[in-house]
C-alpha cells in the first residue's frame, strides 16, 4: 500500500493561533483512494528545518502533501525551501497562474502589485496545478528512485482552507494519474444515541463475525454521534460494496432507529431529507440552545423549503408572552422541565403554523437552578400526532453542553419523524 505523510508548514499553528483542518480533509481524500497516511507533521517557519523535515518525510513515503507558507509576504518561506529540495536554480514564471491572479484581484477592486505577481513564480524543477480560489500554485515536485530510494511526490499546497480544499479534486486526480492504487472501499453506518463503549459492546458478536479482511473504525463525535465506517482493502469495488451491504444488513437489527443514515452524515441533514420528502414543516422555539437548532437546521442548503422560523424564548416572560407557556405551568413544574419544554413546542408550532415543532429548556452552566444539575436539558417535540419530551443529563463545560443539547434535540425530532412520516435509510 502507498504511504503518504501531511505536513503543515507555519508557526501559527504550532502556537496555537489558528487550527489545522487541512490535515483531516487530506487524509480523509487520501484513504478513499487507499493511500495510508502514516504521519501528520506541523513544521515552523523556518528554512532549513522544512528543507530537513521534508526531506526526512519523503525519505519514508511516497506522498508527502504540505499546506502553507506560500502567501506573498516575506515570512512566507517555502517556496525558497521548496527550491533548494528539488535542486531548483532560478523561478519560473506560471502564465497562466499570473493570468488567475490579475483576475482575482482586480475582482476584488485590488491593484496587482509585484509581491502578488511573484506568487506565480515557481521554482524550475516543479510542475503546477492551478490555484482557482486564490493566488498561490500548487507545486508539483516529483523525485525520482535514485533520490530517496524509491519514487516519491510532494505537493505543496496553500494554507487557506478553501483554497487547499479545493484544490483537492486535481490534486487527488494526479496522484490517480501516477500511481498503480489498489483501491479502497468504505461504507458508513451513522448511529446516534449510543456512547462508543456502549455501542461497541451492543454490537460485539457482530464485530468479531466480521469477515478477515473487512476492518470497523469507531470515529465519535458529539454532534454527529458515532460513525462506523466498514472498509475492505483492494479488490472489485462492486463486489466489497456488495459484501459490505450483506454486513450492514446483520446490523440492522441490532441498532434499529439508532442508525440514522448510511452514508457520512448529519442530524440537520437526516432531519431536512424526513421533512422535505414528506412535505412537512418545522419551527423551533429554543432556550438553553440561544438559537442553536435553527443555526443548525439553515445550515442545511434547500432548508428554506420545509424550516419556517424560530423564537429564542430566552426569558421567562417571552415563553410566557410570544410561545404563551402557562404561568402556572411554570410555577408548578419549574421552567427545567418536561412540561414547559412541551408547552414551548406547542406553542411556537402554534405561533408558525408549522407541522412540526422543536423546543429546549436546560441548565448549559456553569451554574444551575439549585433543583436540576448543570448539563440538564429538557426536549419537547410537538407534531400531529401529540408532543413527546426527553429529559438528557451531560457533563461538559457550556459550550459543549449547548452542542450536546443541539444534537440531541434534532435527534428527538428524527426519531418522531421517523415514526410519522416513514425511513430514511
Amino acid at each position: 500500500m502507498i504511504q503518504a505523510s501531511i505536513c503543515t508548514i507555519g508557526d501559527e499553528i504550532l502556537i496555537g493561533q489558528i487550527i489545522d483542518t487541512n490535515s483531516s480533509g487530506i487524509a480523509s481524500k487520501l484513504g478513499e483512494l487507499g493511500i495510508q497516511v502514516t504521519r501528520m507533521l506541523s513544521i515552523g517557519d523556518a528554512h532549513d528545518e522544512i528543507v530537513r523535515s521534508l526531506r526526512e518525510e519523503l525519505t519514508h513515503h511516497e506522498i508527502v502533501i504540505s499546506t502553507g507558507g506560500l502567501g506573498p509576504t516575506k515570512d512566507d518561506i517555502t517556496k525558497a525551501a521548496l527550491a533548494e529540495l528539488s535542486g531548483s536554480k532560478r523561478y519560473v514564471r506560471n502564465e497562466d497562474q499570473a493570468r488567475i491572479i490579475t483576475e482575482f484581484l482586480h475582482g476584488r477592486g485590488l491593484d496587482v502589485l509585484d509581491i502578488n505577481r511573484a506568487q506565480a513564480d515557481v521554482p524550475e524543477n516543479c510542475e503546477v496545478i492551478l490555484n482557482r480560489l486564490g493566488t498561490a500554485p500548487i507545486m508539483v515536485f516529483r523525485f525520482p528512485e535514485s533520490t530517496f530510494g524509491h519514487p516519491a511526490t510532494l505537493y505543496s499546497l496553500p494554507g487557506v482552507p478553501h483554497e487547499a480544499m479545493g484544490a483537492l479534486p486535481d490534486v487527488m486526480d494526479d496522484i490517480l494519474r501516477h500511481n498503480p492504487l489498489s483501491g479502497i472501499t468504505h461504507r458508513s453506518i451513522m448511529v446516534f444515541g449510543l456512547a462508543e463503549s456502549a455501542l461497541s459492546e451492543r454490537i460485539s458478536s457482530w464485530e468479531d463475525a466480521l469477515p478477515e479482511d473487512m476492518h470497523l473504525a469507531y470515529l465519535p463525535n458529539m454532534l454527529t454521534g458515532v460513525r462506523l465506517r466498514l472498509s475492505v482493502y483492494g479488490g472489485d469495488r462492486e463486489s466489497n460494496l456488495r459484501r459490505i451491504e450483506a454486513e450492514i444488513d446483520k446490523l440492522r437489527p441490532m441498532l434499529g432507529e439508532l442508525i440514522y443514515s448510511l452514508e457520512d452524515d448529519t442530524l440537520e441533514h437526516t432531519v431536512g431529507v424526513l421533512l422535505k420528502s414528506s412535505g412537512k414543516t418545522l419551527s423551533a422555539a429554543e432556550s438553553c440552545t440561544g438559537g442553536n437548532i435553527a443555526h443548525m437546521i439553515t445550515s442545511v442548503p434547500g432548508s428554506s423549503d420545509y424550516f419556517l422560523g424560530s423564537v429564542t424564548s430566552y426569558a421567562i416572560s417571552v415563553k410566557e408572552k410570544v410561545l404563551e407557556v402557562p404561568e402556572e405551568t411554570i410555577c408548578r413544574y419549574g421552567v427545567v422541565s418536561g412540561e414547559v419544554a412541551a408547552a414551548m413546542a406547542e406553542g411556537v408550532r402554534r405561533l408558525t403554523g408549522s407541522d412540526y415543532a422543536v423546543a429546549t429548556t436546560g441548565l448549559a452552566g456553569p451554574s444551575g437552578d439549585g433543583v436540576n444539575p448543570v448539563g440538564t436539558v429538557w426536549i419537547g417535540v410537538a407534531g400531529p400526532d401529540g408532543t413527546v419530551t426527553e429529559k438528557k443529563i451531560y457533563h461538559n463545560d457550556r459550550k459543549r453542553n449547548i452542542e450536546r443539547f443541539t444534537a440531541a434535540s434534532l435527534d428527538l425530532l428524527r426519531r418522531t419523524l421517523l415514526r410519522t412520516v416513514g425511513s430514511q435509510c
